[in-house]
C-alpha cells in the first residue's frame, strides 16, 4: 500500500471511490481531487491501484492514497474503515463503483468491440451484448459476489464513518447491463430476460 502525506486532511473532503484504478473510477477520482477533495483510490490489484494514484499524483493531484481493497471480502472492507478512521477521522464521499459484468460476450476476436458497436445507440449496444453474451455459474457467482455483496460489505463498513460527517453522500454506481427486460410479444405473452 502507497502512503503519501495530504494537504491539511482534516480541512479537506474525505471520498473512498472503490474500483478507482479505471474507467468511470479512474475519472470519478481524478475530477473529485480537482476539486480539491482528498480521495482514497481503492482496487484489488496492487500493481494497478498503485499505478492509477501515480499517474494522478503526475498529474498534479496530490490529495490522492491508495489502499488496497476487495470488496467481496469483508475484512478486507473493515480495513479500509479503519485506515479512513485512522488517517482522516471522517469520511464525506463514499462511490461505490467496483464491480464486474458477470458474462462473456462472444464476439469475433478480429474486429475490436468498440468497432462492433460503433454506429448504435445505447439500446442497441446493450441489446447486441445481451445476444452475444453467456453467463457461466461461476461468473453469476461471481458477479453477486462483488456487485451486491461487495456494494454492501463495503457501505456497512464505512457508514458510521459517513454518518459521523456533517454532509455524507453515499454515491452507487451501476450500469444498464444489470436491467431486467421485459417484452411483450405479438400473443402478449410475458416474457422476462436478462
Amino acid at each position: 500500500m502507497e502512503m503519501r502525506a495530504v494537504s491539511n486532511p482534516s480541512e479537506k473532503r474525505v471520498a473512498v471511490v472503490t474500483g478507482g484504478n479505471k474507467g468511470i473510477g479512474l475519472e470519478v477520482c481524478k475530477q473529485l481531487a480537482s476539486k480539491g477533495v482528498v480521495v482514497v483510490l481503492t482496487a484489488r490489484d496492487e500493481t494497478r491501484g498503485n499505478e492509477a494514484a501515480r499517474r494522478l499524483h503526475a498529474s498534479g493531484l496530490s490529495d490522492v492514497v491508495y489502499h488496497k481493497l476487495d470488496v467481496s471480502d469483508p475484512s478486507s472492507a473493515a480495513r479500509l474503515a479503519d485506515f479512513v478512521k485512522n488517517k482522516f477521522g471522517k469520511l464525506d464521499l463514499l462511490i461505490n463503483n467496483a464491480g464486474v459484468i458477470g458474462a462473456t460476450a462472444e464476439i469475433d476476436t478480429t474486429a475490436p468491440l468498440q468497432d462492433v458497436l460503433v454506429g448504435r445507440n445505447a439500446t442497441e449496444r446493450l441489446q447486441w451484448l445481451l445476444e452475444h453474451s453467456t453467463e457461466t455459474y461461476d461468473e453469476a457467482e461471481e458477479c453477486l459476489r462483488i456487485n451486491y455483496f461487495g456494494t454492501k460489505y463495503v457501505t456497512e463498513a464505512l457508514l458510521p464513518l459517513l454518518q459521523a460527517s456533517s454532509g455524507g453522500r453515499l454515491v452507487n454506481v451501476s450500469s444498464n447491463y444489470g436491467l431486467l427486460r421485459v417484452n411483450l410479444s405479438s400473443t402478449s405473452t410475458l416474457v422476462i430476460s436478462l
